[in-house]
């Protein structure tokens, strides 16, 4: 299958967890073998106008970052030139949108969105913003996949019919984490950059009220909220037991997580908890602290070895709680987020617009 991917911006401009979710899409259909173009703004060197790279044909529809005005009138032209079987567009910028639908008809192909991220709106709420843009872009896609329940919910507010929006989870590797050895015990995991919203004060707080404990906890990830961490775990005189391993490898990670008993996702905006779900699938516990712009709590609900807390104090109890369940390093039941099954959701997504269009 011939898939022509829209980003204006991609992961080798810049590494959003947006581009992240783009690239990781495009290397499961790689490796499966389809035929993959990304149109984009040039982000290589020289004059070609095409670039091939791990299997992938990049079309620089403009000449950089700068003449986003260049992409967006010369897009529907590219797209038809490709001639996809499916169009799969980012839903950011939202001018991007209106091109692709209109290089869609060109090339006759379905147009599905990918809408991941979220915005502040002119309330300062977080969320996806309500103007004509985005939506346009929610009203005018074959198809619509987000990340989460609450992006699906954010979606449907701006104009999309429900039947038309799928919640496909970022992945995880079975395989990967049933072939990484575990690394030494420790009893709670964090795992986040530590910017302004990883909120990793809640976890730290809650710790505080089990000092007469005897626990080890391990904080994967740095930021600029780094520093004021530590000096809040000395303040609580508990930073004998913390320790902050900074930036890690996947394979780290992993093994952190298969080690660990517990992993605890406090950070108060999140639109799908990569981390959390790596977590889960090497066996941890799950502890979420509840946010309303934060869908970690999705991954627990109604599951016997998940806790949803709303304090310091009852994040504390879950943590003791959470240590009468039996160490794992490894939970069948996050099976479904595996590669394979995330991407054969896409696939049964691409192969229903093709067959409701006639293509097949």
């Amino acid at each position: 299958m011939r898939i022509a991917f829209v980003s204006f911006e991609t992961a080798h401009h810049r590494e959003t967890e947006t581009n992240e979710r783009f690239r990781t899409v495009l290397e499961l259909l790689t490796d499966r073998g389809h035929d993959i173009h990304v149109c984009c703004a040039q982000f290589w060197p020289g004059e070609a106008s095409t670039l091939e790279r791990d299997e992938i044909t990049y079309h620089g529809v403009s000449t950089g970052l700068e003449a986003r005005q260049s992409f967006l009138l010369r897009l529907p032209f590219v797209l038809r030139s490709i001639g996809p079987d499916v169009i799969h567009a980012s839903a950011d910028p939202t001018g991007q949108v209106r091109a692709a639908n209109w290089g869609a008809t060109l090339a006759r192909a379905p147009l599905v969105l990918e809408w991941y991220g979220a915005g502040i709106g002119v309330d300062g709420a977080v969320g996806i913003p309500d103007d004509r843009g985005h939506r346009y872009a929610a009203r005018n896609a074959d198809h619509i996949v987000t990340p989460s329940r609450m992006v699906r919910t954010w979606v449907r507010e701006r104009g999309a019919s429900g039947d038309r929006v799928d919640v496909v989870p970022n992945p995880i590797d079975v395989e990967r984490i049933e072939a990484t050895p575990p690394g030494d015990w420790v009893d709670v995991v964090y795992a986040r950059r530590l910017d302004e919203g990883a909120n990793l004060e809640s976890l730290l707080l809650g710790l505080a009220e089990l000092r007469d404990r005897n626990w080890h906890t391990l904080v994967l990830g740095d930021g600029p909220q780094r520093g004021m961490y530590e000096q809040l775990a000395r303040d609580l005189r508990i930073d004998d037991r913390v320790t902050f391993a900074g930036e890690t490898s996947r394979d780290e990670r992993i093994a952190a997580y298969r080690s660990a008993h517990v992993f605890a996702q406090t950070a108060t905006e999140c639109v799908f908890p990569t981390e959390f779900a790596w977590a889960l699938g090497a066996g941890c516990v799950g502890i979420v602290e509840y946010h309303a712009d934060s869908a970690a709590h999705e991954l627990v609900e109604g599951w016997e070895r998940g806790f949803r807390t709303t304090s310091e104090q009852e994040l504390a109890d879950a943590i003791l709680e959470a240590g009468d369940l039996e160490h794992r390093t490894y939970d069948e039941s996050f099976a479904d987020l595996d590669r394979e099954a995330v991407l054969e959701t896409y696939l049964e997504t691409y192969r229903e617009l093709q067959d409701a269009r006639g293509l097949l």
